[in-house]
């Protein structure tokens, strides 16, 4: 039967079949959906000022005279080098890689990336066993040396600041490099050839030019890795260095006080207030050039130089990743030919398999939800429910381990109660003393994961098709499972992957909340450190670098992909030019 058609004449036509559904707005349980995952976002930060607020016995002057000052110096003077080095670091490799081509330069535009396969507290685990006076490096060194004796061989201890910081920033660079070389290539290269027209050399040129137009996306990458810093505790104690976040869980499991780690907790939460406020600032007005549509092409470098810049990037790769990972390689093999894998390790293994996939499939549902409400109800209110249930991230774990401990206690306590009362049964503690704490704690901390990649994947389908499948009369929730879940496989499954890998690595949550006996393969990787036992650490150490590796190769390929859009865009602006002829500024480079 043939389609009716109404026309309204009102200072425009509009044409609307009869029988056809309007677009309807989504149904209010999106929103309050989005606001109870907020709530939960939120619920351990409003904890931690509570619980610091409440009576701690006189606790606050001892913090501040005994305990406070030492570690905010620690922290502050562990945060000052990490972010020097990380920036140096990050944006020099950023624009060695961008702006010129030398051997090997390919290879070097992914493997320095490789570090964030790396978790810091490993990194220090595997250097402290390299470095040892019987490790290794100074094994070999006697041995070349003629030296007999440990004694007599000095060299600089890793158990200090300046190890701590050398370690953490050749870790967190890639944090710097990624964002700055981003930023790097879609610089207009007639910025570039302008300066260099006028007489600025290349030093000149990135210092003056390149650098102040990528400052926004240094300042995000910087904070990144100073959040991280922030957040480290394994790393920190292994090294002697004693930071807010080591004293927090100090005076939570030596001291048995609950309220002073909290204070602690409430003081470390203005060090990363500062640092967004920081990182908010320098990002301020900044803009990247695009006055041409070719970009920068990268100037060939020979001879020495040629091997002088490959050098230059191979030595964070060798000092960040291949260091450690091959000895941990080494000791491992050693460790399974003479014991094999341990029952505890076996047991470690699919403690951490399965903790993990569950905190990924919850977050993953609730990051759906919340990305979802956003696409549906648009801006407004739901922007914010997206971005309160997002600053999680940016809260070190201890921090939010204190702050759950509250109210899931308090639960704990009234489902007790309750029970006692009804039916004379005491159900003890079901989730603080559970693994449900942990999954919570992960929820958290790794939910903008799942929403800024979902959301991400929601930028990338049209509005067409939610007015298409709602004029057919489609719910807001048929249009979410229909529509758009078989169209986000590909975002899903890469928020998926970072947060099962950032829920194996976590460390610091997971050695406060995990119940009695219960170990995952980092808290293993902890006690073993701690006990001085290296050689049973490395398989689990190991295994952690194994799966960090699947983000890695996410970023790689995004990276390969963005490089060849890259070269396809400017191919088709700039055509090849024969060696007799065209611009040598376009053949050659432009510096």
């Amino acid at each position: 039967m043939p389609a009716t058609w109404h026309i309204v004449v009102n200072k425009s036509v509009t044409f609307r079949p009869i029988g056809l559904r309007r677009p309807r707005r989504p149904a209010a349980g999106w929103l309050a959906a989005s606001t109870a995952i907020a709530l939960l976002a939120m619920a351990p930060l409003l904890a931690v000022l509570l619980v610091a607020g409440g009576s701690s016995d006189g606790l606050w002057p001892h913090l501040l005279a005994y305990v406070l000052p030492e570690a905010a110096r620690q922290t502050i003077l562990l945060l000052l080098g990490v972010g020097v080095l990380v920036i140096v670091l990050g944006t020099s490799l950023a624009w060695l890689v961008a702006a010129y081509d030398f051997p090997g330069r390919r290879v070097m535009e992914w493997a320095l990336l490789l570090p964030l396969a790396m978790p810091t507290y490993i990194v220090a685990f595997a250097y402290l066993d390299l470095l040892h006076p019987i490790g290794p490096v100074q094994t070999f060194l006697r041995a070349v040396l003629g030296v007999a004796s440990a004694r007599d061989l000095h060299l600089p201890d890793i158990r200090s600041m300046p190890g701590c910081i050398l370690l953490l920033g050749f870790v967190l660079y890639p944090y710097v490099y990624g964002t700055a070389r981003a930023a790097f290539l879609i610089q207009a290269r007639g910025v570039i050839e302008a300066a260099h027209s006028l007489g600025a050399g290349r030093f000149a040129t990135f210092f003056r030019i390149a650098v102040p137009l990528a400052r926004p996306a240094v300042a995000a990458g910087a904070s990144l890795a100073l959040l991280e810093a922030l957040n480290d505790i394994g790393a920190s104690e292994f090294l002697g260095v004693r930071t807010l976040t080591v004293s927090i869980y100090a005076t939570w499991v030596n001291r048995s006080s609950l309220a002073g780690a909290a204070q602690i907790a409430l003081f470390m939460l203005a060090f990363v207030v500062i640092l967004l406020l920081l990182e908010r600032a320098l990002r301020r007005n900044g803009s990247y050039a695009d006055a041409e549509p070719g970009r920068l092409v990268p100037k060939r470098l020979t001879g020495a130089a040629g091997v002088l810049a490959a050098v230059a990037c191979s030595l964070p790769i060798v000092i960040g990743f291949a260091a450690p990972a091959l000895h941990l390689v080494n000791e491992a093999s050693k460790r399974l030919q003479f014991a094999g894998l341990s029952p505890s390790l076996v047991e470690a293994i699919g403690n951490t398999a399965s903790l993990a996939a569950v905190a990924t499939l919850v977050t993953l549902l609730l990051g759906l939800c919340v990305a979802a409400t956003v696409r549906l109800a648009g801006g407004g209110l739901a922007a914010v429910l997206a971005r309160t249930a997002s600053l999680g991230y940016a809260v070190p774990g201890t921090v939010l381990a204190i702050g759950l401990m509250m109210p899931l206690a308090t639960l704990d306590n009234a489902v007790d109660a309750f029970m006692r009362a009804t039916f004379g049964v005491s159900t003890g503690l079901l989730l603080s003393g559970s693994g449900a704490a942990l999954v919570y704690a992960y929820l958290v901390r790794f939910l903008p994961l799942a929403v800024g990649g979902l959301e991400a994947g929601y930028a990338k389908l049209p509005k067409t098709l939610d007015d298409a499948a709602t004029t057919l009369g489609s719910s807001s929730g048929g249009l979410v499972l229909r529509v758009h879940l078989p169209l986000l496989w590909p975002a899903l499954f890469s928020a998926a992957a970072l947060v099962f890998v950032d829920c194996v690595k976590e460390l610091s949550a997971t050695l406060l909340l995990r119940p009695l006996d219960f170990e995952t393969l980092a808290t293993q990787l902890y006690g073993e450190a701690s006990r001085g036992t290296y050689e049973d650490g490395a398989i689990a150490a190991l295994l952690i670098v194994a799966v960090g590796f699947l983000p890695v190769m996410l970023l790689a390929r995004l990276g390969r992909e963005g490089f060849q859009r890259e070269r396809e865009a400017t191919a088709a602006v700039i055509p090849e030019m024969p060696e007799s002829g065209g611009f040598p500024a376009v053949r050659e480079g432009v510096l």
